[in-house]
């Protein structure tokens, strides 16, 4: 289908009853030939190929105005306050609100799990995580905890204000994370959000890397609701932003595409990296958000969260110190190019997953993948 035609049927004028129609399942980036990088993905290309991890979402969609969400990641199965991970936190573009983050960059460790959600929601789900964490057995003496939540701006579909985000829906979050299987798109905090004017979400993707580089895995998750000028496979997208297919269209309803918004991502990884090491691999995955074309503009909040699963690299409450042989720096640069690929594919997959949603303030329709295939698929 030419990309004009594509356009003129996905955005020509209001919404409709067919829009309510279930719409087929849309695919994953390389699923759909959309092949990111040279290195190969794990097994099922999302972060729960860094064994141990888990990850859950509570999906909350109410009435015509509450499109929001938890998400969690979980790096182990285990009581990550008495085993803890090392991590890391870097951050692009600070406009946000990142809890625990000092603490974490001061000890290089995570006692939590990792929850993302929407910007108004982070301190009742916080509140809800330190709630469901303290209540486990062993916790009764703790007396001091970091949750660690972060959020991206989901109020153009979601009522923001209404603070919907509940402890019932932590704990399904919590509850729900499954090592085997992470859903992806418009769920849990994916649920309102928006990437470059389209329908963003909640996107994974991996890497594993031969004998011969460690054989260690790369994991990415992230939450997009970010901007800029949309980049697949390294070509630029321009003839299909959002407001130049509704003029097109003669649609006068423009998504919002200010640049402006925010993206979470999240990296595991089993090499054995401490935390400064973390925070070199969290750089990169900042690489893989630019190949997109995301600017880090003035009103985005940009949060790498990285930690190592690796057992050796655990820190045991009580335990004497052990000593942990800890990956040499000549041999990150593969663990860099695997972060930079994971993120960029995850980004992609975040949106391509997604559907068109309605919400509070208007509709954000899904990326135009009739439009876009022809255009980063070159057998197509």
């Amino acid at each position: 289908m030419p990309v004009a035609v594509a356009a003129t049927l996905l955005l020509a004028g209001p919404v409709g009853a067919a829009d309510d129609a279930p719409a087929p399942e849309r695919p994953r980036a390389r699923d759909a030939g959309v092949v990111i990088g040279v290195r190969e993905p794990g097994p099922r290309n999302a972060i729960i190929d860094v064994p141990g991890v888990a990850v859950g979402h509570a999906t909350v969609v109410e009435g015509d105005g509450l499109r929001t969400g938890v998400t969690a990641i979980l790096p182990h199965g285990g009581d990550l306050y008495r085993e803890r991970v090392p991590a890391a936190i870097v951050v692009g573009n600070g406009y946000g609100k990142l809890l625990g983050v000092t603490q974490v960059q001061e000890l290089g460790e995570l006692e939590t799990p990792v929850l993302l959600t929407g910007t108004l929601g982070v301190w009742r789900t916080a509140d809800a995580l330190v709630e469901w964490q303290l209540a486990r057995p062993g916790m009764e003496d703790v007396r001091s905890l970091n949750p660690v939540v972060g959020e991206t701006n989901d109020g153009y579909l979601n009522d923001i204000r209404a603070r919907a985000i509940t402890p019932a829906h932590v704990r399904e979050a919590l509850e729900s994370a499954s090592p085997g299987n992470v859903d992806e798109g418009a769920v849990g905090a994916g649920t309102g959000t928006v990437a470059f004017g389209w329908k963003g979400g909640i996107g994974t993707s991996s890497r594993r890397l031969p004998a011969s580089e460690g054989g260690h895995t790369v994991g990415v998750l992230v939450q997009s609701n970010f901007g800029g000028r949309l980049t697949i496979r390294g070509v630029p997208l321009d003839d299909l932003r959002p407001e130049a297919l509704a003029l097109a269209a003669g649609n006068r309803e423009l998504p919002p595409d200010s640049g402006d918004g925010s993206i979470m991502i999240v990296v595991a990884t089993d090499a054995p990296l401490d935390a400064r090491l973390l925070r070199r691999l969290a750089a990169r995955a900042l690489l893989g958000m630019g190949r997109t074309g995301g600017d880090m503009s003035n009103g985005s909040g940009d949060y790498v969260i990285a930690f190592s699963t690796a057992p050796s690299m655990r820190r045991i409450q009580g335990d004497p110190p052990q000593p942990a042989a800890v990956l040499a720096n000549d041999a990150m640069t593969p663990l860099f190019e695997a972060a930079a690929e994971a993120t960029e594919e995850a980004i992609v997959n975040s949106m391509f997953r997604a559907e068109t949603v309605h919400g509070h303030r208007g509709t954000v329709r899904a990326l135009p993948l009739e439009g876009v295939l022809p255009m980063v698929v070159p057998e197509r």
